[in-house]
């Protein structure tokens, strides 16, 4: 017990206290911003921009590029999926749960590419010497934004990707020291497990009652 409870609070022993405050505000902001997803409650975007806003303040202390870019992304997408999940057209949301398209694969595709491309010069860029977890990072950035768009447009893929990058992440924040942030990836793992369930059972009951119609 006492191995865990090091493993948590251990690395946090020398870290300036208003950073550990900041991470434990964006680690339950956060979580509930996926509890919203799941629920496809339009409250993810507000409560979800708290956190990424600042997380994007603590990696960027900690030069953690691509966790930075990732967050950043995660703010502007909000905006945007925030916007977009409200339109509404004769009372009724524009924007329902789908599948992705062969199109919106391989755009998703391409941001994936790209992605990881721009976070690896902005590293460069910044001087940071990349090592093995950096890479990790990069590849796990690419796949999150993704994720993040197909959330925007409300695709059931979105969660399958978010499971993937999840499951990586886990152990790569718990190298880096980044107890609470493993634990909370951990959960957001779960939460999005139970997303994807969520999502497409909303969505073939549409399908069933457009069929009926």
């Amino acid at each position: 017990m006492n191995h865990i409870f090091e493993f948590f609070f251990e690395t946090y022993q020398n870290r300036a206290t208003h950073l550990i405050v900041l991470e434990a505000i964006a680690f339950f902001f956060g979580i509930a911003s996926v509890i919203f997803a799941m629920r496809e409650n339009i409250l993810v975007y507000p409560v979800g921009l708290v956190a990424t806003v600042i997380t994007v303040y603590i990696f960027l202390h900690d030069e953690l590029m691509g966790d930075m870019m990732m967050n950043f992304y995660y703010s502007v997408m909000s905006i945007y999926g925030w916007w977009n999940w409200s339109r509404k057209k004769n009372d009724k949301y524009v924007v329902p749960i789908s599948r992705t398209s062969n199109k919106e694969k391989w755009i998703g595709f391409g941001m994936f590419l790209l992605t990881m491309l721009i976070t690896y010069l902005i590293y460069k860029g910044y001087g940071t010497v990349i090592d093995s977890s950096n890479y990790i990072d990069i590849f796990t950035s690419g796949i999150f934004f993704t994720a993040m768009w197909f959330m925007a447009n409300k695709k059931l893929e979105n969660w399958t990707l978010w499971i993937f990058a999840d499951i990586i992440t886990v152990p790569l924040y718990a190298y880096r020291g980044w107890g609470m942030l493993s634990l909370q990836y951990l959960i957001f793992t779960i939460l999005a497990i139970q997303g994807y369930l969520a999502w497409k059972k909303s969505l073939n009951k549409s399908q069933k009652e457009t069929q009926t119609v």
